[in-house]
């Protein structure tokens, strides 16, 4: 069990259901969080042609990883100043280069975990949201066929090691992930290595804060959507990243590497039937 640095990823050109028809009553709908309107910027010439969304991390992460994929889809310079499309707010970081989308969420080592479910810290693929005061439980199971295809390219990289497994989703870093190092623990050693014990006996491979709630918008959306994690550390050994700020950047630049390939091999594909 590792805490990660996740990348989930939205994929191809499925179609997406808005379950709300207050949005069609709407002047404008303003998109508070990004810094984008419907009256003050054109949202379908901007944003239209997008067909593969990745969403990660850190501002700097998701910058490097459109720098990258305008390198490796031969879409653009690298070195060019890409915009941040985002800048009128503090809360994400948006660029786009082609049909590739790249935002940023401001939320064995090494080893990339493909997820075939995200889970809750009781192993269950569910996300439970209070809705007028009622719960509700929506499904978090991701595209089984999308994982697969990502795990194939990491076959046919040969440069790291990937597997396919479940991640699970906590509410908190410290005692929700089992550790012992934060501002509070309930819990005893062995308490905590058997509840690892149990969540490696479930399927889970990575533990994260963010996936539970992208799989289940993208169910509702009805989009195909994948999440792509890179392990930190063992969590049987410890709690406490050791590793340096080089080794650190070395892993997350694996999944760059799986997604840029992912899609270029897609983009192959599809320009090959456009062809026929």
């Amino acid at each position: 069990m590792e805490p990660k640095d996740a990348e989930p990823i939205e994929s191809r050109s499925s179609p997406v259901c808005v379950n709300n028809p207050y949005l069609d009553q709407m002047k404008d709908d303003i998109l508070y969080h990004f810094s984008l309107a419907t009256a003050t910027h054109d949202l379908p010439a901007m944003f239209g042609d997008v067909k593969f969304v990745c969403v990660g991390g850190s501002q700097r992460r998701m910058k490097s990883f459109i720098e990258y994929a305008a390198a490796e889809l031969d879409m653009g310079d690298p070195e060019s100043d890409y915009p941040d499309l985002c800048a009128g707010t503090d809360r994400y970081a948006m660029y786009k280069v082609g049909p590739v989308l790249s935002v940023s969420v401001w939320l064995e080592p090494g080893t990339v975990v493909i997820t075939k479910q995200s889970v809750d810290p009781t192993f269950t693929p569910k996300f439970e949201q209070i809705v007028l005061g009622k719960l509700v439980v929506r499904n978090t199971d991701l595209d089984r066929s999308l994982a697969e295809e990502l795990l194939q390219c990491s076959k046919e990289l040969n440069q790291f090691k990937a597997v396919m497994g479940n991640t699970m989703c906590t509410m908190d870093f410290y005692e929700g992930q089992a550790r012992m190092d934060g501002a509070f623990c309930s819990f005893t050693e062995k308490e905590k290595r058997e509840y690892l014990k149990k969540a490696h006996d479930a399927g889970v491979c990575n533990i994260e804060m963010e996936s539970i709630v992208f799989a289940a918008m993208c169910n509702l959306s009805g989009l195909q959507a994948a999440v792509v994690c890179v392990t930190l550390l063992d969590r049987l050994e410890g709690d406490q990243m050791s590793s340096s700020h080089e080794v650190l950047q070395d892993y997350a630049k694996r999944i760059q590497i799986l997604v840029g390939y992912y899609i270029k091999k897609q983009l192959k594909a599809e320009a090959v039937q456009v062809h026929n």
